[in-house]
């Protein structure tokens, strides 16, 4: 839903609402709906942020009920800071931190550049947040490590704490997850002139080879975009996957391949091809494309007329995308199918081999087909679009470079002529990148760079994950805590078990050895308990860690290694303690 002033005023009122549908100020939680923004993260439109901003402003500062705000008409409501200089100042902020910085901030005993943190809080337990909400456990915890850096250890007194907009955005930047860190790539990429635009119909030959525009939608929700990502552009070849997803949903996979294969053709994609069966080798090539839309025309509600089955498609890709845009460009289907020998040569060649369903027009299926690939669409509707189609585009999604991608890059995907490409990230992402420039298969070539560049910084690639003590890559998909975690509990178990080959790769990565448990017991502590030297030693010597570090109860290593008897390790620690 748009995040518009109309919207905003709506949700508001719903939450003031009690069962017999009058006003309970005790039911005033706008703040809702920010949780709702600090939990789904997600980057609203300028405007969005400053309606949610003046909205939920007007209500805190000034106390209202939702029935006295409806005294005042909706343009009051915009002007209550914008008007007054201050709110000019304050209404650009850039992220949803400093929109909650701004909604919260303090502005009594002159102090305007501060938040209450029981203000907050009391926000998210009316809203039914606890604070042992796991979702939650990160900003608790930084709230405590402020506490004792001010010298305070209860947390009742959270409710003393004001935080200036610096600490507030580093206590909750981990509560806001947030796809950013995926487009750092986009400026390099702008200066590759490599390719060209396709020119075999002279509509797509007008388009800006400069345009660069990539958009993503996490399965959460969350959508960020960079460049010319509300720029229109033709689905060409990337309406395959699509169609392929629809007749699927419609038809089931049984059905859908007594017609069509799923192996990779090793041929391009307009070939004069069959496989062994006498069946277009999967969805993707152009002659799979045409059968699949034949089912469409033919075996989906067979009782809709040409035009109402188109409507239907165009319908069904709009739910796809989440109501995004989808349009049709009629100029472009005029131009594919004054230039459609090839795809009828296709077509007869199928028709010969019996490859299409009984009550098939061929004329009226070429048409059709024409018309899907002339569907407009931007970055923005692809990214949520493909999230839900993934299965054939690993091998089949990229032309003759086919192969090629799915060894690079290990992603499944499709591209078209138009210079779109999308992606899937299983469990985490779509990706829709759009760029004019072709190489000599028809891939957009800054879009193959940039998964290139994403593969080589983030373990995207389907088989990362076996390789992940070899290599550097980030994982934006796991929580800091997680894999710092993950790195301690292996450091102690190695140390407990004595596993000297384990340390010394934990060193070889990197890994910080002097790290401990929430005890404060570090790998030093355990090898010294379990009386494994030879990791006591490598640990001291050659990791050069602390060896007098102290645990929760005031023990050393050294302390360790007496209380359990073993002299020689106690020896070693005291030899190196004295060289020290």
């Amino acid at each position: 839903m748009e995040l518009d002033g109309s919207n905003i005023n709506r949700l508001l009122s719903a939450t003031m609402m009690n069962e017999c549908r009058k006003v309970d100020t005790h039911l005033r939680i706008p703040s809702g709906i920010i949780i709702f923004a600090l939990l789904r993260g997600g980057d609203p439109l300028l405007s969005s942020r400053r309606d949610l901003y003046n909205y939920i402003k007007v209500s805190f500062s000034k106390s209202e009920s939702i029935a006295d705000l409806d005294n005042y008409n909706v343009q009051y409501q915009y002007n209550v800071f914008l008007d007054d200089g201050y709110g000019k100042q304050h209404a650009n902020f850039n992220t949803i931190e400093d929109m909650l910085f701004e909604v919260f901030r303090n502005e009594e005993n002159g102090s305007i550049d501060s938040i209450s943190i029981s203000e907050f809080l009391k926000a998210l337990e009316n809203t039914g947040l606890r604070r042992t909400d796991p979702r939650l456990k990160d900003m608790i915890q930084n709230l405590e490590k402020h506490q004792r850096r001010l010298g305070q250890s209860n947390r009742s007194n959270f409710e003393e704490i004001l935080l200036g907009r610096k600490e507030f955005k580093h206590i909750i930047y981990k509560n806001i997850p947030s796809p950013k860190k995926l487009m750092i790539f986009m400026k390099p990429w702008k200066k590759i002139k490599n390719g060209k635009v396709a020119d075999y119909i002279s509509l797509l030959a007008r388009e800006d080879p400069e345009m660069f525009g990539i958009s993503i939608c996490t399965v959460d929700g969350q959508r960020y975009s960079l460049g010319n990502c509300t720029h229109p552009f033709t689905m060409q070849s990337c309406c395959k996957p699509l169609n392929y997803g629809i007749a699927l949903n419609e038809l089931g996979q049984e059905t859908v391949h007594q017609y069509v294969g799923v192996e990779p053709s090793g041929q391009k994609s307009n070939d004069l091809e069959l496989d062994t069966n006498n069946r277009p080798h999967n969805p993707f090539v152009n002659s799979g494309a045409i059968v699949i839309n034949s089912l469409l025309q033919t075996l989906v509600k067979p009782e809709m007329s040409f035009a109402e089955k188109f409507d239907f498609i165009s319908t069904y890709l709009k739910r796809m995308g989440g109501g995004e845009y989808i349009g049709f460009n009629n100029s472009v289907f005029l131009a594919e199918r004054e230039i459609s020998d090839r795809n009828y040569a296709l077509a007869y060649y199928m028709k010969e081999h019996k490859c299409f369903p009984k009550g098939f027009n061929l004329k009226d299926c070429l048409d059709f087909w024409f018309q899907c690939c002339s569907m407009e669409a931007n970055c923005e509707t692809m990214a949520v679009i493909v999230r839900n189609v993934c299965s054939l585009l690993h091998s089949c999604g990229f032309y003759e470079f086919s192969g090629k991608f799915a060894f690079k890059i290990g992603l499944p995907g499709k591209s078209s002529v138009a210079g779109s490409m999308m992606m899937v990230l299983p469990n985490t992402m779509g990706i829709c990148i759009y760029s004019p420039r072709l190489d000599e298969f028809g891939n957009s070539c800054r879009g193959l760079s940039f998964c290139e560049e994403l593969v080589k910084t983030f373990n995207f690639h389907r088989y990362d994950h076996s390789t992940q003590y070899s290599t550097n890559k980030i994982d934006p998909r796991r929580r800091i805590q997680d894999t710092k975690g993950d790195t301690i509990v292996s450091l102690l178990y190695s140390a407990f078990n004595g596993d000297l080959n384990s340390l010394k790769r934990h060193m070889f990565l990197s890994h910080n050895m002097n790290s401990s448990d929430f005890d404060g017991r570090t790998p030093l502590h355990i090898a010294a308990t379990e009386g494994h030297l030879e990791c006591v030693k490598f640990l001291i010597t050659a990791c050069e860690v602390n060896p007098e570090p102290a645990d929760r109860w005031g023990c050393t290593p050294l302390n360790n290694a007496e209380q359990f008897g073993h002299h020689q390790v106690a020896n070693c620690l005291r030899a190196w303690d004295s060289k020290k």
